[in-house]
């Protein structure tokens, strides 16, 4: 193969996995949108319903490991084919679930496509990683990461203009219907989730069946036995402090996420935000992507809607770091974001009025880079040990479902301003990370 072929087959290969980061990042917010009519389906109680959370991050938890074992014995392109059909299984069991309205097998259906999402991740992020030069690694995957962001940008659009687009009643008001009128509500309610979620499996066809007719080049000595192991991965201290930050990243940007509308409502600062011409049109920008009109939002809709922008950071930052990583290290990048993530959330906790709101909104920004930067940087020296590696990071995002909870319980006994010290903690420790760590053991 010449140089120039070989070129072009990265370049393809890039584009097609890049790709499904689109797929499933817009598939995983579609999934998630549809949970408050599976919550009136189910007639789940809130802690019910917390438990799509766990159900979701467990499979991070328990299927991560066996993941990257998987792939290391049939290689990348066997792995993401397992991933999407194992994705697609799982969209099927909403079908039954939503017929006998079971919630557990509601649950199994959840973890089943979360398991097909994890193999995925596991795959599909070493793999772009090492299409290409390794300098230029983490640039990579900020791109495909960034388009991964576009795609959950865009899921609730979709979501709220043929998804739930009718009313879902609420429970008093099933209750007030007649037997024949609420077996029929519920018969409706089931076949508005098996719809969209058999297209969802078709989808996830389909898009293996392209992937299977895609010759993706072989890499990291695929097809050979690979003598790494979990235990020898470890020992490399960029990948197991590598899996802290993850794990430590993870859980503040989920639990800043989870808490912001809440610590908005403590601010008291709905009224202002709506007198604002700046941020009142922010929310209503926000409003018209998730399909509702802001004048009609409570307290808690307008502060929804303004978390958008913490989301959508997310796509920002990774188009603009994925440049930006062409003439900065990407270690030194990585630093300079936890710092200001850090700053942000101090300046958050020691303002008032919607300053609070906004210097918190600014650490999705911030917090964009980081998933793929410290993944790239934490694998870089594993050669055939990448999907071991692969395998320890995603399982770290198990923090997930660890951080959050924390935040939360501080948060009721202290109040945000001391809860806020432990996401913290957890950009300091990825600065400590990126910032010391990295460039010592790279000497």
């Amino acid at each position: 193969m010449t140089q120039s072929s070989a070129g072009r087959s990265l370049r393809g290969a890039f584009v097609a996995v890049t790709s499904l980061f689109f797929m499933w990042g817009f598939i995983t917010v579609l999934v998630d949108a549809l949970i408050p009519r599976l919550k009136e389906v189910f007639e789940l109680t809130f802690l019910q319903a917390g438990l799509v959370q766990f159900a979701w991050f467990a499979a991070y938890g328990l299927l991560s490991i066996p993941g990257g074992n998987l792939i290391s014995k049939i290689g990348y392109q066997r792995g993401i084919l397992v991933g999407l059909a194992t994705a697609g299984m799982g969209c099927l069991l909403f079908y039954p679930a939503a017929a006998t309205r079971m919630y557990p097998l509601f649950l199994l259906a959840l973890f089943v496509v979360a398991g097909g999402i994890t193999i995925l991740q596991v795959a599909a992020n070493p793999y772009i990683s090492v299409l290409g030069p390794d300098e230029s690694a983490s640039a990579r995957l900020n791109l495909s990461q960034a388009f991964n962001s576009f795609g959950t940008t865009i899921a609730p659009v979709v979501a709220a203009s043929f998804l739930l687009g009718d009313q879902i009643l609420g429970s008093e008001e099933i209750g007030a219907l007649g037997s024949a009128d609420r077996l029929a509500y519920y018969q409706s309610e089931a076949s508005a989730v098996q719809v969209p979620f058999v297209m969802l499996a078709l989808a996830f066809f389909v898009l293996a069946g392209i992937v299977a007719a895609i010759k993706l080049p072989k890499i990291l000595g695929e097809g050979a036995t690979s003598e790494a192991s979990y235990l020898g991965v470890l020992n490399n201290p960029k990948l197991r402090f590598g899996a802290i930050a993850i794990f430590v990243y993870v859980g503040a940007e989920v639990a800043l996420g989870s808490y912001m509308v809440n610590y908005g409502l403590s601010l008291d600062i709905v009224e202002e935000i709506k007198s604002s011409g700046v941020l009142s049109a922010m929310a209503g920008v926000a409003a018209m992507i998730k399909g509702v009109d802001v004048s009609g939002l409570d307290a808690k809709g307008v502060l929804g809607a303004l978390l958008t922008f913490y989301w959508g950071g997310a796509m920002l930052g990774r188009f603009a770091g994925s440049g930006l990583m062409q003439k900065i290290k990407p270690f030194r990048l990585l630093a300079m974001a936890a710092l200001l993530a850090l700053v942000l959330i101090v300046a958050s906790v020691t303002s008032s009025g919607v300053a609070a709101i906004l210097f918190l909104l600014g650490v999705g920004f911030c917090n964009s880079i980081m998933f793929p930067t410290i993944f790239t940087l934490a694998i870089e020296d594993l050669g055939d040990g990448k999907p071991q590696g692969s395998g320890v990071l995603c399982t770290a995002i198990v923090g997930g479902a660890f951080i959050p909870p924390a935040v939360g319980a501080i948060a009721d006994g202290s109040g945000f301003a001391l809860a806020f010290l432990l996401p913290m903690l957890c950009y300091g420790y990825i600065a400590w990370y990126s910032g010391r760590l990295v460039p010592s053991v790279s000497k």
